[in-house]
């Protein structure tokens, strides 16, 4: 009997770490052949609670178990494109907490879902709508991600599907941050914000009360 969605339910529930690994791996496969999953998303409230669960694990003090969590959820990404949207806000605020991971890695994959997200079930600036918390995040690393997580956003898709003028208020108070790594990610954001928009942006930060010196 092939695993499918009931089976999944139940075992991503599970807390023991070897379990977890192995469970992740067998979704993965199972989301990799279409043929295989036909009962994806026979009953809606099933994979609520499987990314609901996922999430959970995205959040886990286990770096690997985080990782294969984030890899899982790009997997449900790619399958569900677009029907994904719908978990992008319970999603987005795990990913903000593990861009202030003290793993390079955790932090790196937190990223890649987050533009994966735009580029595949939601627009860049609905995404960002609910990204820009991280910008007041508790833990300075993922204030600091959010500054990052900008400059790619913008390397990608340019200026057009973003509404600057939402964004630059938070890089405008990241300046000011109580942490030189946040306070130089914004600088670098801001250039970046520059290199698309150009003399407007200056026009806005001298707006927003920013010494000319800066």
């Amino acid at each position: 009997e092939p695993a499918g969605m009931d089976y999944f339910c139940e075992q991503v529930q599970q807390k023991d770490v070897g379990r977890r690994m192995q469970v992740g791996q067998e979704l993965l496969e199972y989301l990799s052949e279409p043929a295989r999953s036909p009962d994806l998303e026979q009953d809606q409230q099933r994979l609520d609670k499987v990314i609901d669960e996922l999430t959970g694990w995205v959040n886990s003090s286990n770096f690997k178990v985080a990782l294969l969590g984030l890899d899982v959820l790009g997997a449900f990404v790619d399958r569900l494109s677009g029907r994904f949207k719908s978990y992008i806000g319970t999603v987005l605020l795990a990913l903000i907490d593990r861009m202030g991971d003290a793993k390079d890695q955790v932090r790196e994959q937190a990223q890649n879902l987050i533009l994966k997200l735009m580029d595949e079930a939601a627009p860049p600036m609905y995404i960002w709508e609910r990204l820009a918390v991280g910008f007041k995040h508790k833990n300075y690393r993922s204030r600091e991600g959010v500054c990052l997580c900008l400059i790619a956003t913008l390397n990608i898709y340019g200026a057009q599907p973003l509404i600057l003028s939402k964004l630059v208020p938070h890089l405008c108070t990241a300046f000011g941050d109580s942490n030189s790594q946040v306070r130089d990610a914004a600088i670098l954001a801001i250039v970046e914000v520059y290199r698309h928009v150009g003399e407007k942006v200056r026009i806005d930060l001298t707006k927003r009360g920013i010494p000319p010196g800066r």
